[in-house]
């Protein structure tokens, strides 16, 4: 593994890329690796948020923040807490202004992640609040994954409106004082397009590569990703209609 050059010093990066982690020993530091080779000499961080994994995943991790020049950061959660609290770790540590969400799984090419930053900072500058997801057109899963969030996809689009394709796909990017606005509950990182429109923003899905899984076992399958995202997507729904906006004139 090359020794990524330090991150620049003086104050916070520009973006931080978070990683969500279980029980991926054999899938996690090369990911990473890709994450330096992807972002180069950039001005970043990557922080990995270890969901208390059984394997030697905090381990290796260990190792590779010794070699990572000060870019990786490693955070670990005591108790197995899912997803969307290690993503919600991930944002509370990091620094930069820009976060940019990916799986630990090693199927998100990092090499998309310049390209999700460009499209979010040439919009977040002039237009509402904005999160950019990437679509995976071309899943490389079994086939019972690719239908069961096929169907998932559709019954939430229909339900939110929330114009995203693929809210299944952990590629994302948005600014961090944004998701710090978001409401956070368990499964809610498969919401964030409808969440951010809720708080005025829009969702913009740019194409990404999708790779298959080379090492471990998927976490999700029907049971914990089609019917619970489903109940999830009620309450959802009671969060979207139950916001508020108060009109406010002036400061007195």
């Amino acid at each position: 593994m090359s020794t990524p050059s330090a991150p620049e010093t003086g104050g916070a990066p520009r973006y931080s890329v978070i990683i969500p982690c279980f029980n991926e020993q054999d899938n996690i530091v090369a990911l990473v690796d890709e994450v330096h080779t992807a972002c180069g000499g950039d001005d970043y961080e990557v922080i990995v948020v270890d969901d208390a994994s059984t394997d030697d995943s905090p381990g290796r991790l260990r190792a590779a923040r010794a070699g990572s020049g000060g870019r990786l950061r490693v955070v670990r959660h005591g108790m197995n807490s899912g997803q969307s609290a290690a993503i919600c770790t991930g944002v509370d540590f990091s620094r930069g202004r820009w976060v940019v969400t990916m799986d630990g799984d090693g199927q998100n090419d990092p090499a998309d992640i310049p390209r999700l930053l460009a499209v979010l900072e040439a919009q977040g500058a002039t237009t509402r609040p904005l999160i950019v997801c990437g679509y995976r057109r071309q899943r490389r899963d079994t086939l019972v994954r690719r239908w069961s969030s096929k169907i998932a996809n559709a019954v939430r689009s229909s339900a939110l409106q929330d114009a995203t394709p693929d809210t299944g796909c952990g590629l994302k990017a948005l600014e961090r004082a944004l998701f710090m606005r978001l409401p956070r509950f368990n499964h809610m990182h498969r919401f964030l397009p409808a969440l951010v429109q809720r708080a005025g923003g829009q969702s913009i899905s740019v194409e990404v590569h999708h790779r298959p899984r080379l090492h471990g076992e998927s976490k999700y399958g029907i049971g914990n990703r089609l019917w619970v995202g489903i109940v999830d997507l009620f309450g959802v729904m009671w969060l979207i209609r139950r916001r508020f906006k108060p009109s406010v004139n002036e400061e007195i």
